[in-house]
């Protein structure tokens, strides 16, 4: 996460633009957070990542499927 000023997003929004594909940029005026730049795809990859881990080691992917499956 990275705060910055109206004024500094504005003299430097390349720099902000890149930024934003790896962390979210508040942007502020007065001293209250106006905007949030963010990466559009990042939810994704938040989803993915979350999945990580929730398969055991015993397991395939096509038992996990055929399980899955069986239940519905």
């Amino acid at each position: 996460m990275s705060v910055t000023t109206a004024t500094e997003f504005k003299m430097n929004f390349g720099k902000y633009l890149l930024l934003a594909e790896t962390e979210d940029i508040y942007i502020t005026k007065n001293g209250k957070v106006v905007a949030k730049l963010t990466n559009p795809n990042q939810d994704r990859v938040d989803i993915a990542n979350s999945l990580f881990g929730i398969l055991p080691s015993d397991i395939s992917v096509e038992d996990a499927r055929d399980e899955r499956l069986e239940k519905i």
